[in-house]
């Protein structure tokens, strides 16, 4: 099989494919043969080594895969030829994975391999922090960071069929798409965002929701926004690292502009502190299967869909790590043996 690896700690030209025995399967475990696999941005913090859950670098990494299965253990609920989204904890940059059945799921016949891959980690982070962990209603409001993004395209299709009024936060430049895309109030990431939410919000006291993986100042002042009742959601740390290298002075900065929260406060202003972390939740599948069902009803009625912005074969995916660096992604970006 192949594999894209982390080679060291670095920028992205660090990545390296590399041959390796192709994998067999043990009882209840399945081999998929990957036709595309999804890129997060856990993926670039572990090759700049500022990702403390991934594996010991030289490593390979990512969580989403989609393909067909060709081998299946005993006692696995599959057959040969099944087209499956795969969810393995890390291994997902490889053109064959083994994995638990557990941690496979049919897949909708309309739905294409691109849209699989796409699906899985995203949509669960963002099923979870909206649906799961927290209640929303139609008219709430709601800031999504990174809006552009997987899981920030994810979040603001669940507030879509959801009703809620949508603040989405990216560059200018991103701003029609995002307007395509259900988002009454485009804010500029670059700028004031807390002046542009104040003013958009008018004689409203706030917002009910923010979903954040900046990190640092931005927690602070998205808390700040929160009118009561309202919850912030943290899903993320990009602040900590600003460039294609691992940089100690982000993450300083990140630490400094960070608020810390106690009971008391968080009681008498009737607001709620939360966080969210899809790779420690993969032991918790009685959790995550019956949202990612959810997720597929949803898909099936048309209320969701994931957007591919591009796909890289394995042998270009430092261009696909430095594609993601600079922003230029809307939705999803993807890796393709």
């Amino acid at each position: 099989m192949r594999q894209v690896w982390i080679t060291k700690a670095g920028a992205p030209e660090v990545l390296e494919v590399r041959e390796a025995p192709d994998p067999i399967v043990k009882d209840g475990e399945v081999r998929i043969r990957v036709k595309n696999a999804g890129i997060n941005f856990a993926d670039l913090s572990a090759r700049q080594g500022t990702y403390p859950d991934a594996p010991k670098i030289p490593c390979v990494v990512g969580y989403e895969v989609s393909g067909v299965i060709d081998q299946v253990g005993e006692g696995a609920p599959f057959k040969v030829g099944d087209r499956v989204f795969g969810m393995p904890r890390f291994g997902g940059y490889s053109d064959t994975v083994v994995l638990p059945a557990a941690q496979a799921f049919h897949m909708p016949a309309k739905m294409t391999f691109e849209e699989a891959a796409a699906l899985p980690v995203t949509y669960l982070t963002a099923h979870h922090m909206m649906l799961f962990i927290g209640t929303v209603r139609p008219g709430m409001k709601v800031l999504i960071h990174s809006a552009a993004g997987g899981v920030g395209l994810a979040a603001i299709q669940l507030a879509r069929a959801n009703r809620m009024e949508i603040f989405g936060a990216a560059s200018p430049a991103k701003h029609e798409f995002l307007r395509g895309e259900g988002v009454a109030h485009p804010i500029d990431a670059t700028g004031d965002v807390t002046r542009q939410v104040r003013e958009a919000l008018g004689e409203a006291p706030g917002l009910d929701l923010v979903l954040d993986p900046v990190g640092g100042r931005s927690w602070t002042e998205g808390y700040q926004l929160l009118q009561s009742t309202g919850r912030l959601v943290a899903f993320g740390v990009s602040s900590m690292s600003t460039g294609k290298t691992r940089n100690l002075i982000s993450a300083l900065g990140m630490l400094l502009g960070m608020k810390w929260y106690n009971p008391i406060s968080l009681m008498n202003a009737n607001k709620t502190v939360q966080g969210v972390n899809m790779g420690h939740l993969f032991d918790r599948l009685d959790l995550l299967r019956p949202q990612f069902e959810a997720l597929l009803a949803m898909y099936e009625r048309g209320e969701i869909k994931p957007h591919v912005d591009r796909t890289f074969p394995f042998a270009e995916a430092a261009a696909a790590h430095h594609w993601l660096h600079d922003r230029k992604a809307k939705g999803k970006v993807l890796l393709t043996p």
